[in-house]
This record gives C-alpha cells, sequence and structure tokens, in this order.
C-alpha cells in the first residue's frame, strides 16, 4: 500500500540521513519513477524533504523534522515488543536498551493503541537452551561485538585436536546465534571461516581495521555453510529395518537424517517391517542410537554395524545375566 510505502520511506531517510531514489528503489522494491512521486507526494503533505544534486546528493529531511511512528498497528507492535523475550538480546547486553525503545515506539502511538510490556512479556518466554543444555558462559562475546561495530580486527586464540593452541589475526565478519549457541564467522587470507564463540581460549581486540565487503551476505553465506556442514555430519549411511509402529519415534528422534523409505524387491511373506536409510555422524552414534531402539530396529547394513550392534547387545546381556 502506498501509505505504508511513504511511512518506510520517512524512515529510512530519519534513520539514514540522506539516501538515492536508486537507494530507495532497492530498499522498498519499486520503481525510481514510484519512489518520485512518493517524494513528491509527501512535499505536498507538508513533510520537509530536500534533495542535492551531484556526485553524494540525494533526498533527506530538515534535521529538527522527526515523524511520529502512529502507522503501527497493534499486532505489528505486539510483535516487536516480543523481542524482548530473545536471550541472545541479553547476552549482547542489549536486551534494556531494546525494550527501551520498544516503550518509546509504544508511547509515540495513540492511547488506545498502547501496549503494556509486562503483560506481553509476562504472557511470553523464548528458552533457547536444549534440555540438560546449560548456557554457556561467554566472556569474548562483548568484545567481537564492539571489533563488529569498529570493523576492528581480532587476534583469535583455539585449541586444534593434536592437542596444539594456535593464534589468528582475523577479520570478523558477523556474529550467528543457533540454538542458544553463538558462532563467528570471520576471514582470514581471503578465505571465510566459522568458530563457535564459546570455544575460543582468548580473544584480544586490536587497532587494526578492515573494510567488511559490502556484498558480503551474512544470511546467505550462513545458510550454505550449514548445508554443508550438515552433508559433513551425515556421511555414515545406514540401513535399518523398523517395525511398523515405531516409525512416529524414529521420524522425532531421527528428522533429517531419515533419508527415505528404500523399496525391497523381494520381501519376505507377512514382513511388514520398513525399510530405512539413515545418515550419522559416526559410526559410534550410529551405534548407540540405534542400541536405545532395542527391538524394533534392526540393522541391515553396513555388516560391520551390524556386527557391533550385535557384540554390544550380547555384552549388556552377559553382563545382566552374570548378575
Amino acid at each position: 500500500m502506498r501509505a505504508d510505502r511513504l511511512l518506510s520511506i520517512l524512515i529510512l531517510l530519519q534513520s539514514r540521513k540522506k539516501m538515492t531514489a536508486r537507494d530507495l528503489s532497492e530498499a522498498l522494491e519499486v520503481s525510481e519513477r514510484t519512489i518520485y512521486r512518493d517524494i513528491n507526494a509527501l512535499c505536498i503533505a507538508g513533510v520537509p524533504v530536500y534533495s542535492e544534486s551531484g556526485h553524494g546528493g540525494g533526498y533527506g529531511l530538515l534535521e529538527d523534522y522527526r515523524t511520529q511512528l502512529t502507522g503501527l498497528s497493534k499486532n505489528e507492535l505486539r510483535a516487536l515488543m516480543m523481542l524482548g523475550s530473545l536471550a541472545p538480546l541479553s547476552d549482547l547486553g542489549m536486551r534494556d536498551e531494546l525494550r527501551a525503545a520498544l516503550l518509546k515506539i509504544s508511547a509515540e502511538l495513540p492511547e488506545n493503541s498502547r501496549l503494556d510490556d509486562e503483560r506481553i512479556q509476562g504472557c511470553f518466554h523464548i528458552d533457547q537452551t536444549w534440555w540438560q543444555q546449560a548456557s554457556t558462559w561467554m566472556p569474548h562475546l562483548q568484545k567481537v561485538q564492539k571489533a563488529l561495530w569498529e570493523q576492528r580486527k581480532l587476534q583469535i586464540l583455539y585449541r586444534v585436536p593434536q592437542p596444539l593452541e594456535v593464534k589468528h589475526l582475523v577479520s570478523p565478519y558477523g556474529l550467528v546465534v543457533k540454538a542458544g549457541r553463538w558462532y563467528l564467522v570471520y576471514a582470514r587470507n581471503g578465505s571465510i571461516f566459522v568458530h563457535r564463540l564459546s570455544e575460543l581460549l582468548d580473544v584480544q581486540l586490536v587497532e587494526e581495521h578492515f573494510i567488511r565487503p559490502a556484498d558480503f551476505d551474512l544470511a546467505a553465506f550462513w545458510a550454505g555453510w550449514c548445508r554443508e556442514y550438515e552433508r559433513f555430519l551425515t556421511d555414515l549411511k545406514v540401513i535399518i529395518q523398523a517395525a511398523p509402529n515405531s516409525l512416529p519415534l524414529l521420524q522425532s528422534r531421527f528428522g533429517s537424517q531419515v533419508e527415505g523409505q528404500i523399496e525391497v524387491s523381494e520381501p519376505q511373506t507377512g514382513d511388514s517391517w520398513v525399510h530405512l536409510r539413515l545418515a550419522f555422524e559416526t559410526f559410534e552414534s550410529a551405534r548407540d542410537q540405534i542400541l536405545s531402539f532395542g527391538r524394533v530396529v534392526r540393522v541391515i547394513a553396513p555388516q560391520a554395524l551390524k556386527m557391533s550392534v550385535l557384540d554390544y547387545a550380547q555384552q549388556i546381556i552377559a553382563l545382566y545375566q552374570s548378575g
């Protein structure tokens, strides 16, 4: 709708000080001709929009002009208020600032449109940690955040499996939080890497600055990196037989590890068991998870895993029989 677009133009100009017609058209996904018409409409409505021509020019608002955010609906404001429940904002030390900003937005609305922040916070709580997974203390998070804002390099220290401690000078490109865990995305020697923040032994902020590439898309990079990482984690392919009544539990437990059902060319008479192909990170994790299903899951291939499950099962039987 045009009214929403006009409000968006005001907010963009207010936050970015000055933007060209091309910048506005790309941000709002409309043509430059549409932007020209919208700017003209704002001027007719009395909004003090000015333009500067030449290099570095564009549209802007007079410094003392501030738009009132009366266009927010109750549902839109409610969605914003729920952001205050996100644990990562507390990790970054920004939760109080966010809630203060949201309350200021609420105060700009008419009386009948305002929302009770305490009521919303009392109705919704987002817990991003899994069962028996305590929140990890991350002393380096604030330092990394500062480096990101100031585009300064970091000296990071971490341990590799040998064991050996490695120190690198890196350019931080972004922070990602996934399932309550923070990851640092950084560049070094022309390549981009990802490291879990809690595994860094030490982080030092240095004075050297860097320029983050304008075309680097953190969300797109992370999506691609996750796809590659998940493929790496599921290198071991296993074929199992599963009892029909176990399928919901298998799907719940294994999720995307279930690669599909396998058609058996010559099923045994009266055999209603389903053949599935699963993917696992390691031989040990495959054995441990399959053992946990007891008699409702049977390994078909690989033969080495089948024999290992049988060996462990026999050891368990022998242990209990001896007692």
